[in-house]
């Protein structure tokens, strides 16, 4: 007899063993050390910055953007797998308690999102409204709790409905009434926060009987949803170990393909450079985590206040951005006809380190440009020499070092 309870405990115990298998490569030293530096000194800077607080900042609207979306991102993940398409279906009827247990894993995970929003939007609360108690933030945070929840059973119940633009439609209007109602609620105003509230109920009750007249359960678009879910985490694992399930996208991007290659010779020996830097354009996976990680950085030497901090941090995402873009190499591992090139292995290896250096150089005139924006040349010329010292000692010992392995 099909148990769907006892399979749920057997899907969910085969994730979290794949889940941890990576989540080791992902949170390794490197991470670990940047990450604790990053949110030591942001810490540090915040609070500084929180004293000195103007008083026209738009605090409230940015306490409610930021626990607006913490609400309205609600996905279900169902732990489906192709196969299910094929031998589940049959048993839909049993399903109850398998999509049961799946909701309740869904909230629990993410109420690491609540916790940290709560966390990083605790001090600014306190340092806009100084005269208010924490049981008050306390009783705001158990209505976002209660928010989260109801705006995950929605979703999961848009999930039955087939038609993509009713679905979106909903998102969107509910995301617009989380917004307005975290900030009436943050505001005080609990007279317009109870009139939202109960636009928000309607909207809630009309999903529950919209679901209700839809016919059995969705398994493609559950399945296709997970799926896209899992591969965002492969692709992130990915910059880290061989992934075998990653499926990259690759899109044209033809006029920055033929910007980045029209300079490359037609001879043998630059293969590897034609293929790196077609496969860095075309892949969203290297290009989106060079660009995420090139602002996060000029955001950060932007906004900090002292000097050698910035160098630190110009120091710190060049490290990172060449240290993502080493999984290059790996890229085209399963690819047999790549082995069959009738070129030396160390062509390869030149070709991505000389990759790496132009990215990286990149990198460091972008961020030099940012001291000489801010009038600081001498930071600039510090941050220019501490860079470009760093990636040489970082390219031709750990970066070398690695591909000959």
């Amino acid at each position: 007899m099909f148990n769907s309870s006892d399979f749920f405990k057997k899907r969910f115990s085969s994730h979290m063993k794949e889940l941890s298998r990576y989540l080791r490569y992902i949170f390794n030293g490197h991470l670990i050390i940047v990450m604790l530096f990053l949110v030591s000194a942001l810490a540090v800077y915040y609070q500084q910055w929180l004293m000195q607080i103007p008083q026209n900042f738009p605090g409230p609207f940015i306490i409610s953007i930021v626990f607006a979306f913490v609400i309205s991102y609600s996905p279900v993940r169902t732990l489906l797998k192709e196969p299910d398409l094929y031998f589940l279906i049959v048993a839909e009827d049993r399903m109850n308690a398998y999509f049961r247990n799946t909701l309740v894993y869904s909230f629990v995970i993410q109420l690491y999102l609540v916790f940290l929003a709560a966390a990083v939007m605790g001090p600014l609360y306190f340092a806009v409204f100084p005269d208010r108690t924490g049981r008050i933030y306390l009783l705001t945070l158990i209505i976002i709790f209660i928010l989260k929840f109801a705006n995950l059973i929605a979703n999961w119940w848009m999930l039955k409905v087939r038609d993509r633009s009713i679905r979106t439609v909903d998102l969107t209007a509910r995301s617009f009434l989380n917004l307005v109602l975290m900030y009436f609620l943050v505001r005080g105003e609990m007279l317009f926060a109870a009139l939202v509230t109960l636009l928000f109920v309607s909207i809630f009750l009309y999903d529950y009987r919209l679901s209700k007249r839809q016919l059995g359960i969705q398994w493609e678009l559950l399945l296709e949803k997970d799926q896209s879910r899992m591969q965002s985490f492969y692709r992130a694992a990915n910059m880290f170990a061989e992934v075998p399930q990653v499926k990259s996208k690759v899109k044209e991007r033809k006029w920055l393909v033929s910007l980045l290659t029209k300079g490359i010779p037609f001879h043998n020996e630059k293969t590897y450079d034609y293929l790196y830097r077609i496969t860095f354009v075309r892949s969203s996976d290297y290009i989106g985590m060079y660009l995420r990680l090139l602002i996060l950085g000029g955001v950060c030497i932007l906004f900090v206040p002292n000097m050698w901090v910035r160098v630190v941090f110009s120091v710190l995402f060049v490290y990172l951005s060449c240290f993502q873009m080493m999984s290059l190499y790996q890229h085209h591992r399963l690819i047999l006809w790549i082995d069959l090139y009738p070129l030396e292995s160390h062509f390869r290896k030149n070709a991505l380190v000389k990759l790496l250096y132009q990215l990286s150089v990149l990198q460091i005139i972008i961020y030099g440009g940012i001291f000489l924006f801010m009038h600081d040349v001498r930071g600039a010329v510090i941050a220019l020499a501490a860079c470009s010292v760093f990636i040489l000692l970082f390219m031709n010992g750990y970066v070398k070092r690695k591909l000959a392995m």
